[in-house]
Parts: C-alpha cells; structure tokens; sequence
C-alpha cells in the first residue's frame, strides 16, 4: 500500500477541521450532548443574540418615546432677580390730581422682583405627525423584532454545523480506532507466520507500515476532535476542557425534498428579512405622512398659574390662566418640502431592495434545494461503495488466503474499505445539515 493513498484518506476522513496543537487539560468534564440541548445552550450565551435583543428594546423605548408625545407637557419656572432702583410710571390713578401720582410713582423704590409660573399644554391636533410618528416607530420596532429572530435563525444553523463537525469527528474516532485493532491483530498473525517461515519478511514489513500509518490517522484524529470539542464547549458557553459527547443518532432522520416551488412559497411566506422589509416599507410610508403633516397648524389646550411679587408695589396671586392656543410656523413651506423628498427617497431605496431580496430568496432555495439532492444522491452512492469495498475486501483475503494476491493488495482493499466507511457515515450527517440549511433559507427552521 502506498504512502498517498493514505494521505488520501486522512484528507477525507480530517480535512473538515483546521490544525491546531491539541490543549491538553488538566481536568476535563465528560457531558453528553443532545443536539436539541446545544441549540438551547447557543441561544442562551450567544453574544449576537444579547445584541439583537438590545435593539429590540432600544425600538421598543422609541415606540414608548413617539407615543409619549400624546401625553401633555408641564413646565414649571420661576426667578427672583435684583433690580438696580428702576423708574417706576404708574398709568393706574391712585387718586389725587395727576401731579400727586407722579409724586407717589418717584416715591416708590423697587429693588427686587419675585415670580413663578406653571404651564401645561395638551396638543389636540398636530397635523397628523404625532399619530404617523407612532405608527412609524411601531412599524420599525416589529421590523426589528424580525431581524432579531433572523439571527436567531442563523445561530440555530451555525450550531448544527458545528454539531454535526464534532459528531463526524467523534465517528473518525472510533472508525480508526476500530480499523487500528484490526490492523494490530493482523500484524500479529503476520508475525506468527513470519516467525514459522510462511510469510516473507516484506509482507510483515508492510503490515506494520500500515499499522504506523493508521496510528498516526488516529493521532490526527484525535487531536481534531479535541480542537472540535473545545471549540463547541465555547460557542456554547461550557467551560472549554469540557469533554463533550455528541448524539451519534442525532442525523439518522432525514426529509424528503420535496418540490422547489413549495420550498420558494414557504420562503416568500416566512423568511423573516422579508417581513421585516415589509414592515420597513411601512414605517417609510408613515414618515412621509408624518413629514407632510408639518404643512399643518398645531393646536393644543393650555393652562397655566401665575404668582408675582413686587415688595413695595405688587403682588399677584390666583392668576390661573386656560384657553386654546394656536401655532403655525410658516418656514414649513420651504423647508418641509426637503424632509418629504428625503422620506420618499428612502421609501424607494427599501422598495428596490424588496424586489432584489425576492431574486435573493429564489436563487439561494434553488441553491440549497439543489444542496440537499445531492446530499441524498450521495448517500445512496456511498451506500453502494460501503456493498462494494466489503465485498471487494472479502474477495481479496480470500484470494490472500489462496496466495493468489499480493500483501499490497489486500492492504489497500482494507483502506478503501474504511474510507467507504467514513464517506456513508459522513454523508448521512451532511445530508441533515444540508435540509436544516434549506430550512433556515426558507425561514422555517427551529
């Protein structure tokens, strides 16, 4: 057996993960893990998700905020203020002859003023732009409600990913493992048969390369599921010497296909960036009425209180004030205009993106739908090169046994025989993930 075709079957049994020195732990924790309960432990220390859900409530508070705008202001002030002897002019007559007023107004000093004020207005019309600010902030925090579950979505495909790199690292394992005792076994009976003159020197020889081989396809494996399993302790938020044991029946279950224009339905139905798009188009659509609504006056109920006190000359008190107040700001007419144009634009921009998302969603179903049929095209084909490597390595020891092929021979039917081992076994987990994937472009996966 030849030294590449090994290299060849290390490349397709470990090339899935990146190298890397193996970190050896002190003490390790040994846990069994679901795939259900990795999602659930993802979810829960996802960074990306705590940031989603941030924003959530930052929209949720912007709501709280446009909607606040109903409620009426209150503004309380007051002062008390030095004043340097200012000349005081009476028009009201205290009596007397006009001289004897102005005698009593040069006679009064004012030194100090005192007043204070409450006001309260409740707007009663606004031009819309109160109601249209509402809508528009709750149409915005629904679209962010969606974009938080999108990443949601993405974590939950991401987290079978690695699941499934950990479960085919756990496989490589103990199908190596499994082929190293095999090996071992034989080199001892080529040994025994070398020792009683019945096995030529290079056969033993090229037994034992073979068993130096796999136990070094065994190290590699190893020390893959060892980076593979600290990877996944951390993405979950498991100390990272945490010995993790996959479901090794977690990718038996596989779906049919189905048909791809359900598949492009459903993802036009439950894609959450398409909803979330469509709530954005809304929102625009809202702060254009609120940006118009400017074009109109503001009316509001208003009330207030009044106290002031002048020592030496007046003092009021009681001075309770309500009405209707009306306010219109005429430079609307030349600078709402800009602020409508600049609503509309951006109403346009997500209306073009809407119909480049739709393309979007059509090409990756046919990407993944394509994705997953192959998948189960290669199964079957792996299933019949596991039939026919097994039968080929039957029909080669017996022929070994019958001296009618050579050492090489029978060395390489036992590699292919566990290359197709781990090919079948590999391709049934792909499988799975490649229909979560689809599931996840078609918005439906949990």
């Amino acid at each position: 057996m030849t030294y590449k075709l090994y290299k060849k079957l290390c490349a397709a049994a470990f090339g899935l993960l990146l190298a890397a020195p193996a970190h050896q732990a002190l003490a390790q924790k040994s846990k069994y893990l679901t795939l259900n309960e990795a999602i659930e432990l993802s979810i829960k220390s996802s960074g990306t998700l705590k940031i989603a859900n941030a924003k959530v409530d930052e929209a949720i508070a912007q709501y709280h905020e446009a909607w606040n705008n109903h409620l009426p202001d209150v503004k309380v002030s007051g002062a008390y203020l030095r004043v340097d002897n200012p000349t005081v002019d009476l028009k009201v007559k205290l009596g007397g002859s006009s001289s004897d007023t102005a005698k009593q107004s040069s006679a009064i000093k004012v030194n100090q003023v005192a007043y204070g004020m409450v006001t309260a207005s409740l707007p009663l019309f606004s031009g819309f732009r109160i109601k249209y600010g509402v809508e528009s902030a709750k149409f915005l925090e629904q679209a962010t409600r969606l974009d938080a579950e999108r990443d949601k979505q993405e974590l939950i495909q991401n987290t079978i990913s690695a699941y499934n790199n950990l479960y085919k690292a756990e496989i490589s394992v103990q199908l190596v493992q499994e082929n190293l005792n095999q090996q071992k076994q034989r080199v001892t009976d080529f040994t025994n048969l070398e020792k009683n003159g019945l096995l030529a020197r290079n056969d033993l020889l090229k037994a034992q390369l073979q068993q130096s081989n796999i136990e070094l396809s065994l190290l590699d494996a190893q020390n893959n599921l060892s980076i593979t399993t600290m990877n996944m302790a951390l993405m979950l938020g498991l100390p990272e010497d945490t010995q993790l044991t996959p479901d090794t029946t977690a990718f038996q279950h596989l779906t049919d296909a189905g048909k791809i224009v359900e598949w492009e339905q459903v993802a036009l139905n439950n894609r959450k960036d398409v909803a979330s798009l469509s709530y954005r188009e809304k929102a625009a659509t809202s702060a254009i009425k609120s940006a118009k609504g400017e074009y109109y006056p503001g009316i509001a109920l208003t009330g207030g209180y009044v106290a002031a006190d002048i020592p030496g000359l007046l003092t009021v008190t009681n001075a309770v004030n309500a009405g209707i107040g009306l306010q219109y700001n005429f430079a609307t007419f030349w600078k709402t205009g800009a602020k409508i144009q600049e609503a509309k634009a951006r109403l346009h921009q997500i209306q073009a993106n809407e119909g480049l998302l739709s393309d979007q969603v059509r090409l990756e179903i046919n990407r993944d739908y394509q994705a997953y049929i192959l998948s189960l095209n290669k199964i079957q084909v792996y299933a019949k090169a596991v039939e026919q490597a097994n039968e080929n390595y039957r029909i080669t020891k017996n022929k070994y046994d019958n001296s009618l092929v050579t050492t090489t021979d029978l060395l390489e039917a036992d590699v292919a025989q566990l290359q197709a081992k781990l090919n079948y076994t590999f391709s049934k987990a792909d499988a799975f993930v490649a229909y979560k994937k689809l599931e996840q472009t078609a918005g439906t996966i949990k």
